[in-house]
């Protein structure tokens, strides 16, 4: 048994650290003396003393570490949490790519689309179309997994070009998003209907570039709806006339979007 200043300078861990891992139960001795309290730890807490060094210097977070302890009882065990924990740092240096990109782009960017950009708003009505609809509650984000799917069901069969359909009066944590995709004659999918969507009278304007830059035309069309007394219907719809493809993403300046908000006046929709 090794007392607590001895096991200090075997693991390299300092005493304070020590007491913090037994408070958290992440390291804790197996045995303490009921007279004095020291604490005395033994060979098996000298494997677990390293491993917990070991994971510290990679960065790993005290929650983390707790449950590699749990979980690893070999060098394969450990060698399994190390690729998953590769996994994760790769994914959080491809997010910090995109915000350096975003961050590079600056304000300048959003000054040109405004006034590159001049929204036409204009009034049309939208004939009712036969379509393959994947329906769900979720982040905005999740739209990356559904699509492909959709567009795995429908395969040949489309006859259009894909739209989202929001549910939600405003933005939400929990969203209700329908994505179609306009198709020639039924399809069989389990998780897949498809509807006929009704027709509509909405507002309309065209959307250049990215989607990071799209508040703006949403800007110009509720500008639109409050001068002239409009009242919105769900759902709107975004159709995606050039989009990013399934495999690139392509140049975001590039993308075009038609924005479409069903809307009435006086209880009537026009």
């Amino acid at each position: 048994m090794y007392k607590i200043s001895q096991f200090s300078k075997i693991t390299g861990l300092t005493v304070k650290a020590l007491r913090y891992y037994d408070e958290e139960n992440l390291l804790k001795p197996s045995y303490r003396n009921e007279e004095n309290q020291y604490r005395y730890y033994c060979d098996n807490d000298l494997k677990k003393g390293l491993l917990i060094k070991y994971l510290r210097s990679l960065d790993f977070s005290i929650m983390e570490i707790k449950e590699c302890i749990e979980v690893v009882e070999s060098e394969e065990d450990l060698a399994y949490i190390l690729q998953e924990k590769i996994n994760i740092i790769e994914k959080n240096i491809s997010k910090e790519k995109e915000l350096i990109l975003k961050m590079s782009l600056g304000t300048s960017l959003l000054d040109k689309v405004a006034k590159d950009n001049p929204y036409q708003i204009e009034t049309v009505e939208i004939d009712s179309v036969f379509a393959a609809a994947l329906r769900f509650t979720g982040k905005y984000s999740d739209l990356a997994h559904y699509v492909p799917k959709l567009y795995k069901a429908v395969k040949n069969n489309k006859n259009g070009r894909h739209f989202n359909c929001y549910y939600d009066e405003a933005c939400t944590e929990e969203a209700d998003i329908e994505l179609c995709i306009p198709i020639k004659k039924q399809i069989k999918d389990a998780n897949i209907k498809c509807k006929w969507l009704p027709k509509i009278k909405a507002i309309r304007t065209i959307h250049y570039g990215s989607y990071e830059t799209m508040h703006l035309a949403y800007k110009a069309l509720f500008e639109y709806v409050n001068a002239h007394d409009l009242t919105v219907l769900t759902p709107s719809r975004e159709i995606y006339i050039k989009s990013p493809g399934m495999i690139f993403r392509g140049n975001p300046a590039n993308y075009i979007t038609e924005i479409l908000l069903p809307y009435e006046i006086d209880g009537k929709e026009l």
